[in-house]
């Protein structure tokens, strides 16, 4: 099973690729992951990448699918992957369907998750993120068990949960027109391939994992 998730920020993108994770025990392939440990590794790509942003610059796509190339073959993705991050935009998906072409591993689905805006703000602003592991909760759908009790798996302690800075309410309105303006077209062009699944994002994360496993293929 190989999927990419679209959704403008907020719209529950990490949540339900956890939950396919657990399900169909494939991997996450995230472009965020990759570029860090690229970096700290200092393989020839990580340095090419921390020049680029150590000059300001955005990381140039040829770079980042150079990264995916190399982590699809990796063993654990053998039997399907999710596409964390990638692509955001039109440039980026044509040139990802060349190299999964190439590789002869293309994509299965891609599943829009659509919720009203005015949700999306609610929910961005209630989000944090734990600063030792990473982990990301919504104060306004977690169970508080988890927020009060449930320990971090780096530091054995409870999670020290922070507001990112990207995630006020003051850079919500411009987040979701950069979504709208980059990547909304990615909608038609995947629409147009016969791969486009569009699902109610909104309620309970159990129903919308429901929603999202009833249109994704079956053996």
């Amino acid at each position: 099973m190989r999927i990419v998730l679209l959704g403008a920020p907020g719209s529950g993108k990490g949540t339900q690729s956890r939950q396919l994770l657990e399900r169909y025990r494939i991997a996450q392939v995230s472009t965020g992951d990759l570029l860090r440990a690229a970096v700290a590794q200092g393989t020839p790509l990580g340095q090419a990448a921390q020049a680029a942003m150590s000059a300001g610059r955005l990381v140039e796509d040829d770079i980042v699918l150079g990264m995916i190339r190399e982590r699809l073959r990796e063993p654990d993705t053998a039997a399907g992957f999710i596409l964390d991050g990638f692509p955001r935009n039109l440039a980026q998906a044509v040139a990802l369907d060349r190299l999964l072409q190439q590789i002869g591993r293309p994509l299965d689905a891609v599943v829009q998750l659509q919720v009203d805006y005015a949700e999306l703000s609610r929910r961005i602003a209630g989000r944090r993120t734990c600063v030792d592991c990473g982990r990301v909760v919504n104060l306004t759908t977690t169970p508080s068990e988890v927020l009060e009790h449930e320990p971090c798996p780096k530091t054995g302690k409870p999670h020290r949960l922070v507001q990112r800075p990207d995630d006020t309410e003051a850079t919500v309105a411009e987040r979701l027109r950069v979504y709208d303006e980059q990547t909304r077209p990615l909608i038609d062009y995947y629409a147009a391939q016969g791969l486009l699944h569009s699902i109610d994002a909104e309620g309970a994360v159990a129903d919308v994992a429901r929603r999202l496993q009833a249109v994704l293929p079956h053996d």
